[in-house]
């Protein structure tokens, strides 16, 4: 199909999209990358801090850190995206062996498993210090799982034997069954933000009985699989305490604390 981009919104989009994987593609050329880390709470102790989520920025040249939510979408299934999923994991593992009290986790995609480059970085880091491994949570959305469910089970297996945690991000996005739910052994479940009754799942949460049915739903769920269950999106006081009197296990979100590139360990 000819493009000529007579439309002008869709020769915008396309520049815009251009410029975005030249900015993505450079900044992993001359290492512009670093992690921000979000805390994950335990419900009802705010105190407690069970593990961070490191979520990885782009730098650009004039030194602004760009979030994955503005990129993400047009390298998800190229080769940089399978490079970032990489950077991410080399950072993660980075932090993990200064700071051997932090527990991390990070986003990889389970479409990218045997990726070679990918498999070599964890391979190296928990060759060099092996105790990491106790550390580091993986995190796979719903649907990349499901776009490669054999995969990623076998590969779970494998690295649950050494000691590494896995957590199924965005779930209750519609692709997973609870049957195969069971057979892959998830440690923890992260809800999606996204669910839609009236409004995001975790978001005006106190206002919505509808949403906080189908909460309990999950948090029922994560028990019967013995599953850590955490709530993500939390942004106001309210819908923490709901959620918390539901009995959910974990929270994540602008209320408990935003996404810092400067954590506790280096202030």
């Amino acid at each position: 199909m000819d493009q000529n981009f007579s439309d002008p919104l869709s020769a915008a989009v396309a520049k815009r999209d251009a410029n975005v994987l030249e900015t993505v593609r450079d900044a992993l050329k001359y290492g512009r990358t670093a992690l921000a880390f979000q805390p994950v709470i335990q419900a009802g102790a705010p105190q407690n801090v069970l593990f961070y989520q490191g979520l990885i920025r782009i730098i650009d040249p004039a030194g602004r850190h760009i979030p994955a939510r503005d990129f993400i979408a047009e390298v998800e299934n190229t080769e940089l995206g399978r490079l970032i999923d990489c950077v991410t994991l080399q950072l993660g593992l980075a932090t993990l062996a200064k700071q051997p009290n932090v527990r991390l986790s990070v986003n990889m995609s389970a479409q990218y498993i045997g990726y070679p480059k990918w498999v070599r970085t964890l391979e190296d880091g928990l060759q060099r210090s092996p105790e990491l491994a106790r550390n580091l949570i993986l995190e796979m959305t719903e649907k990349s799982v499901m776009a490669a469910p054999e995969v990623a089970r076998y590969f779970m297996n494998d690295m649950q034997k050494l000691g590494l945690c896995f957590a199924i991000d965005n779930f209750g996005a519609g692709q997973t069954s609870l049957v195969q739910l069971r057979d892959f052994y998830f440690d923890i479940i992260k809800m999606d933000g996204q669910i839609k009754m009236d409004g995001k799942f975790t978001k005006n949460l106190a206002q919505s009985a509808d949403n906080q049915a189908l909460i309990q739903s999950v948090i029922g769920i994560a028990g019967s699989f013995e599953m850590f269950c955490v709530a993500q999106n939390v942004e106001t006081a309210s819908d923490a305490e709901v959620l918390t009197t539901l009995g959910v296990d974990c929270l994540q979100g602008y209320h408990l604390g935003a996404p810092t590139l400067t954590p506790p360990w280096r202030q």
